[in-house]
């Protein structure tokens, strides 16, 4: 049975997880055994959920206790549900719950590079993409369309935060990732990965180039979204890859051109 709770006090500690800690905060480097992250909406909670994470605790509009969201509060055990209605849920996270519906879940620790890359023929790595937005919206392409996994730079944004998860429709929990070192170049060689870099160059090769296709094991490399990826990563990686465009377009949004890249570079047959 559900441990509803109906909230009364803004100030109960008991609800800093959803009112007043930062997700960086949630993050709890200094201790990453307490770590937390928030999934926002049912269908992205149910996905951690089969993911196997450990929801804490859960929020949610009083309307919403039904179909839906009642199923993934029945899913959770009896942990604390705090409600109320949405317009104080509203004023007590600072935005508005889609679908009315939140749940703080254990961070889990995360997997080493091996482990992530085990089988994997076609993976995403992305450097310094700060935008959650877009992080989702990557990881969201990356498991509709064949990517094996996503590996992240120090500088890229979390892809457990609230809006990153909910953007990716909860495919973060479903692609296998973990954020590398910056030798990473080296680590996917050595596990003989060719790396492709998405950059315009004198030298970028069309995303249509056969020899990218061949490739047994290839690693997609795309960069922020402001300056690209770094001279030093285009130099260091086996090709670099251009998306063919019409009417003087230059570029597209790095979430946009993954779609593109991972489409035409996927594993067929």
């Amino acid at each position: 049975m559900p441990n509803v709770v109906e909230i009364q006090e803004f100030e109960a500690p008991e609800l800093d997880i959803y009112a007043r800690l930062t997700e960086a905060q949630l993050l709890n480097r200094f201790d990453p055994k307490r770590a937390l992250f928030i999934a926002e909406s049912p269908k992205v909670i149910q996905r951690a959920l089969d993911a196997g994470y450990e929801p804490v605790s859960v929020l949610v509009e009083r309307s919403r206790m039904t179909g839906e969201s009642l199923e993934v509060i029945d899913r959770c055990g009896n942990i604390p549900v705090y409600t109320a209605q949405m317009d104080v849920l509203t004023k007590l996270t600072g935005y508005q719950l889609t679908r009315g519906l939140l749940c703080a879940m254990r961070r889990p620790p995360l997997p080493e590079l091996q482990q992530v890359l085990s089988g994997a023929r076609r993976i995403a790595v992305l450097e310094e993409i700060m935008n959650p937005t877009n992080v989702g919206a990557i990881f969201r392409s990356a498991a509709a369309l064949g990517m094996d996994a996503v590996l992240l730079t120090g500088g890229c944004s979390d892809p457990l935060y609230r809006r990153a998860a909910r953007v990716s429709m909860g495919t973060v929990f479903q692609v296998p990732w973990t954020f590398v070192e910056d030798c990473w170049q080296e680590q996917l060689s050595a596990l003989g990965f060719k790396t492709a870099a998405m950059a315009l160059t004198d030298q970028s090769v069309s995303v249509e180039d056969p020899s990218l296709q061949e490739a047994e094991k290839l690693a997609i490399v795309l960069g922020s979204e402001g300056d690209g990826l770094a001279p030093a990563t285009i130099a260091c990686c086996d090709y670099t890859v251009r998306i063919p465009m019409a009417h003087g377009v230059d570029s597209l949004n790095v979430a946009a051109a993954s779609a593109v890249a991972f489409w035409q570079l996927r594993v067929r047959g």
